[in-house]
């Protein structure tokens, strides 16, 4: 059981250095990664340039676990963060991810809040 979800995790990791060599985020554009554990979720937009994080949004302060609803939450409360640091655009990085279930609520609440990706 251990080694089938070593496995699953490096090929998730092989496919996130897949994702990252060709996906990069600038001032004008920068990066949202999601990071999706069994529990929670979270989102950052980084400057790949500077290598800082401009604005960061997690499921840690909301009570029980990140479910679609909770992921929606997440992307409409990243959009207006987003918003007040006056970043419109964004490059999108699932990390490895399927973009399917909490990674698609996210991402089409932020969609919804503003962000042009």
């Amino acid at each position: 059981m251990a080694n089938k979800v070593a496995k699953k995790n490096s090929l998730r990791l092989r496919r996130k250095l897949r994702i990252r060599s060709k996906v990069s985020g600038t001032a004008d554009r920068p990066r949202l990664s999601v990071f999706r554990s069994a529990k929670h979720i979270t989102a950052q937009v980084i400057d790949d340039v500077t290598g800082k994080t401009l604005v960061s949004v997690n499921s840690y302060e909301a009570a029980g676990r990140a479910n679609k609803d909770a992921c929606t939450k997440i992307g409409t409360d990243l959009a207006a963060k987003c918003k007040a640091a006056k970043i419109t655009a964004v490059v999108f990085d699932k990390n490895g991810y399927r973009y399917h279930g909490r990674i698609a609520a996210l991402a089409a609440a932020a969609r919804e809040g503003g962000l042009d990706f």
